[in-house]
């Protein structure tokens, strides 16, 4: 059920649709570790710790919401590359145990670090560029008490 929209409400979501945020490249921003508003400030000040500012442009970021989503698109990615490869390495080559157990749990470590961050950065420009969980205008944070 909706619930009726006052004119304040109606000027946010008019300014809100007037100035649409390119979600591809912000997408590839938070990728590369970058602000998706600016692209040069750094969106991360520990590995998985978003900042809560841009410290380039100021923007808030503090509003993400990634919550299992990195982790899940991680391991599906890292699992698409690494069952094929393990497959492909068991059928032409047939290689003992040892190499199978020193290999793939390596590998499989160092792409899951290697995409988590990236993964996360894109799930938070993302989010910026569609004005998720209050990544919107300032009007609408104080309409909303954030």
């Amino acid at each position: 059920m909706s619930m009726p929209m006052d004119m304040s409400d109606a000027r946010i979501y008019e300014t809100a649709e007037a100035s649409p945020r390119p979600a591809f490249q912000s997408i590839l921003r938070g990728f590369g570790g970058a602000c998706p508003a600016c692209g040069r400030g750094r969106l991360f000040h520990k590995f998985l710790k978003v900042s809560d500012n841009c410290p380039d442009c100021g923007e808030a970021l503090h509003h993400h919401q990634a919550d299992d989503a990195p982790p899940y698109f991680t391991i599906m990615i890292v699992g698409h590359i690494v069952v094929p490869m393990m497959l492909w390495l068991e059928l032409a080559y047939l290689p003992p145990l040892w190499v199978h157990a020193t290999l793939w749990p390596a590998l499989t470590l160092v792409l899951s670090l290697w995409f988590l961050p990236r993964l996360k950065g894109a799930i938070v420009g993302w989010q910026w560029a569609l004005r998720m969980h209050g990544f919107g205008s300032d009007a609408e944070e104080k309409m909303h008490g954030v």
